[in-house]
Formats: C-alpha cells, structure tokens, sequence
C-alpha cells in the first residue's frame, strides 16, 4: 500500500494548494492544471492544451510557451504517465469506481472499446483545433470540468465526479483513463524515454499474475510470465503491480541507456 498512500498524499497536496491559492490567496500554487503559478513566479502550462491553442490560433504567449516546455520536459524525463497516476484527481475517481466494480461484482462492460481509441480520440482533438478554431479536448474535457471545479470550491465538481465514478463503476472497466481520455495517450508518447521505470524480472517470478489483476492498464503487463523487460509507457506508474508483488519481481528501476531498445 506503500505507493497508493503515497500517490494519494501528492494528490491531496496538490489539491489543498491549488484551493488554498485560489481561494485564499495563498501563493504557492495558483490556477488550474492547465495553466498555474508556482510561487507567484514560475508560470506552468499543460502542453497538450498550449498545443491545441497554437493549431486553434496560430497565437500563444511566450510565456505559455516556456511554461508549457517545463512541464513537458518534466514530464518527460521523471517517468511514464506521471500526471495520470500521481496528479490528476480524475484517477482517485477512476480509482474508487474499479472498487466499486469490486465491490459490487460488476464484471461485464456496457461499452466495450480498444485502449487505441484514446490515440484516435488526441489526434481528433488536435484537428478539430486546426479546423475549427478552439482548443477541441480543452472546451470539452472532462478533467478540466473536475479540476477546475474542485480548485475553486464549486459545487458542480460533486456532480462531475458523480458521472465519473457511475461510468467507471456500470459503463465500462477503466474507461475514461485507460481507454478514451486523449490527456493521457499524450503522456504515454512523450514519456518513452523517461528515467524511472518499473522493470519485469522473470527469473524471480513465480507466475502468479496478481500484478495483472491489479493492474489498471491491461495491456502494459503483457511480457509479464514471458520476458524480463521495461513496462512501456502506457504504465501510469502508480507502483500497484509492486505492492502486489510477492516475489520482487517488479520494481521501478532508473533506466538506462539502450533499455528501451
């Protein structure tokens, strides 16, 4: 439980911080996940959104820019998917509603779809951009919708959790985050070659798959009984396939070079 504790005092604490700005104007961190200040100086952007408005308008501030070139480097190099695992509120959601599928013994989807549709679905957003003029995923997104309710105290932010935690939980088995959200096909692609991954042992592992069952990416554990091997970069990271690990087979591991080949 080491890392999901973990994971959800980083979520909390970015969470607490982003309120404690917004509302009471406590200077530590300001704005929203797609556009923030860091100490009322250091100016951060959601590079996937500072996409979408340059194909919509041709026009982005220098300073969007830079701050959108920080996150990405940083998102790139630390490790795969970390916004989605450790950041991003909407997992908590996606979180509780796999519990409550659980729990309620939910095993069949009513919407089926591949894990590929997420990839459609980003390069969809970033030509409807171009054609139309606004950023498509940012007008739309149901992570902004919850993120920015939830920074400033809204009360549509119980109603937008509500839908998420009900799709989650009756709809289909991770299906906003693992299979349809474009936020974090953009992630995976950019974190290819990030430097902590979670690496695969075969020779210590004794096959008993309960990193998969656990697992909220199905396909990212595919050479697991197979191969030794680097998780690909659809991994959020969350470190669950570790905690269920009894055999040390698993474990994030700093990558080097030529592991990735």
């Amino acid at each position: 439980m080491k890392f999901t504790i973990l994971r959800r005092l980083v979520q909390l604490s970015i969470i607490l911080l982003f309120i404690a700005g917004n509302i009471f104007g406590i200077k530590i961190l300001q704005g929203n996940l797609s556009s923030s200040t860091l100490f009322d100086t250091i100016n951060l952007s959601d590079p996937f959104a500072i996409l979408q408005i340059a194909l919509a308008s041709f026009s982005v501030s220098s300073v969007a820019i830079t701050g959108a070139v920080i996150v990405f480097i940083f998102y790139a190099l630390i490790a795969p998917r970390v916004f989605c695992g450790w950041v991003c509120p909407v997992n908590v959601l996606t979180d509780f509603g796999a519990f409550l599928r659980t729990k309620l013994k939910i095993g069949k989807n009513i919407l089926n779809v591949s894990q590929n549709l997420r990839y459609y679905l980003l390069a969809l957003s970033l030509i409807f951009s171009l054609i139309f003029g606004i950023a498509a995923f940012e007008s739309l997104s149901f992570v902004n919708a919850f993120n920015r309710s939830l920074f400033y105290l809204s009360y549509s932010a119980i109603s937008v959790a509500v839908i998420i935690v009900m799709i989650e939980t009756f709809v289909g088995k991770r299906l906003i985050c693992s299979h349809i959200c474009p936020l974090g096909a953009f992630y995976a692609i950019i974190s290819k070659f990030s430097l902590i991954r979670v690496k695969y042992d075969l020779n210590k592992c004794s096959k008993c798959y309960k990193c998969k069952a656990v697992c909220p990416e199905e396909r990212v554990l595919d050479l697991v009984g197979v191969k030794d091997g680097i998780i690909g970069s659809e991994c959020i990271s969350c470190g669950k396939c570790i905690e269920a690990c009894n055999d040390d087979a698993i474990n994030f591991s700093i990558l080097k070079f030529g592991d990735n080949k």
